[in-house]
């Protein structure tokens, strides 16, 4: 009668454990997420939570074309960046890391922190500016947010530009290649 009850005992436990862990998630950092839009669209003032965040769903771009109003070399994409997170993210700062993706694996181009000044925010709207050459044009980026190196959110879009030509023609100096000058 006993073997009987420990085995029970044993299947009743492990059941519970089972459980547990099914159903059971602590509440950790790592419940924090962030969705985010990128648009050129000028956004509106005044619009409450709700309206920025259609807005920015409505606006929302996967193509962000470079500035017109430069040469190539020193012309840049400029948009917004909206980021709503699923709470306020309990720090002070929150930092956007920017990756180039078109060739398969994440490549670092650069980072940027925006600081928090209401800790009870959630939603966020941030200029970026993309000049050359860090970005390149016609290339796929991926934005990641991260709060205390956790990442909580992703977006992927590309950024449309302008090439720079080059003709294929080289031609050097006398005095760069160290010839005699002709007579």
């Amino acid at each position: 009668m006993r073997v009987k009850s420990r085995t029970g005992f044993l299947v009743v436990s492990a059941l519970g454990v089972l459980v547990t862990a099914l159903f059971v998630h602590p509440v950790e950092a790592g419940s924090l997420r962030a969705t985010l839009y990128v648009t050129q669209a000028k956004i509106p003032g005044g619009l409450t939570e709700k309206g920025l965040l259609g807005f920015a769903r409505g606006n929302s771009q996967k193509l962000v074309r470079e500035t017109t109003d430069a040469e190539i070399k020193q012309r840049k994409w400029k948009a917004n960046l909206v980021v709503s997170f699923n709470k306020p993210i309990d720090d002070r700062e929150f930092t956007v890391l920017f990756y180039d993706v078109q060739d398969g694996p994440r490549r670092f181009i650069e980072d940027m922190s925006t600081m928090v000044n209401k800790p009870n925010e959630k939603t966020f709207v941030q200029q970026i500016t993309m000049g050359r050459p860090s970005f390149k044009p016609n290339r796929q980026l991926e934005l990641v947010v991260t709060v205390k190196r956790e990442e909580v959110g992703k977006l992927r879009f590309n950024v449309l530009g302008e090439e720079i030509k080059r003709s294929g023609e080289v031609s050097f100096s006398d005095a760069e290649t160290g010839a005699k000058p002709k007579k």
